[in-house]
């Protein structure tokens, strides 16, 4: 991996569609949950469905940036030039093909936040939007590799979707969400939307590590020499290591905190739940911002043997 400008701008936007699509995925489901409960739950209600919008708008232009440092890369020109290499990226590759499904599903997602307001057929819409956003993202990357319809991206894309799903339900609960709920009055909202949260998580977090581990295996080239001895290795691993920290503190909600917010319904348990939450948002922030570096790394099956 070469750092340059235009790489740390590709691996920056990069990161910010990782962030932004979970953040989309998150607040719908969120906004879902929260519409069952009714008028107590409004404030939050609103708050995931601002999300939405600012996280599928976020999307969009995340998307469009990215295409234009892919395409200066791709063509070896700089920043100003890669403008006039987009039209030849979107007609003539793989990876515009790829991005013009992913960017396609960006704004249909954003038409169906905008003008849904939460119904059902807008949601119908959304997650159609958000199958094709992780079919494109699963065809651009090093999965493509084996070929446009191969397991590979089926894989990737399955990945994406779930590593969404958890990460984002995280992310928009403990940095936006739960945080409107934290009142005496709504306390029996936050303890039945906490527990959707955490089995919801726990779900996607099974699809994660399957399709992690599938990925890994590829990537490695069915080797565990290339850990220690390449770069796609050492990132994979401090990859790895957030992954378990996130899960430590996921699981440390679940067993220990939820249980005693549901037994109490005190104050300090709620704010104990929603503390742990707001950290495990945090370490989600760094696995997809190493995850998008990692994803700029040659992986270790594409390098010559030692």
């Amino acid at each position: 991996m070469n750092v340059t400008g235009l790489s740390i701008g590709q691996v920056a936007l990069a990161a910010l569609m990782n962030i932004a699509l979970a953040f989309a995925i998150g607040s719908a489901l969120l906004e879902r949950w929260l519409v069952l409960e009714g008028q107590p739950a409004r404030p939050a209600w609103q708050r995931a469905q601002s999300s939405l919008v600012a996280a599928t708008f976020a999307l969009v232009l995340a998307d469009v940036l990215w295409l234009v440092y892919e395409s200066a890369s791709m063509s070896g020109v700089g920043l100003a030039m890669g403008l006039g290499a987009v039209p030849t990226v979107l007609g003539q590759t793989h990876v515009g093909h790829a991005w013009c499904l992913a960017f396609g599903g960006a704004l249909l997602a954003l038409g169906a936040a905008l003008i849904g307001r939460g119904g059902r057929a807008a949601q119908a819409v959304f997650w159609l939007a958000v199958i094709a956003v992780a079919l494109g993202k699963g065809s651009i990357g090093h999965a493509a590799d084996a070929g446009p319809f191969s397991i590979a991206v089926a894989v990737q894309a399955l990945h994406v979707l779930a590593t969404g799903v958890w990460g984002g339900i995280v992310l928009a609960g403990g940095l936006l969400v739960l945080p409107a709920l934290d009142t005496s009055t709504t306390r029996g909202v936050l303890i039945r939307v906490a527990a959707r949260v955490s089995n919801a998580s726990a779900t996607a977090l099974i699809v994660v590590v399957a399709t992690g581990v599938f990925n890994a295996y590829r990537g490695l080239g069915g080797s565990l020499d290339p850990l220690s001895e390449s770069t796609w290795g050492h990132v994979f691993t401090l990859k790895a290591a957030l992954v378990l920290f996130a899960v430590l503190l996921g699981g440390l909600n679940r067993t220990l905190a939820l249980p005693r917010l549901r037994r109490t319904a005190s104050t300090e348990d709620a704010h104990t739940f929603n503390n742990v939450l707001h950290l495990e948002a945090l370490v989600m922030i760094g696995i997809f911002v190493v995850a998008a570096v990692l994803a700029h790394c040659m992986p270790a099956y594409t390098l010559p043997p030692r």
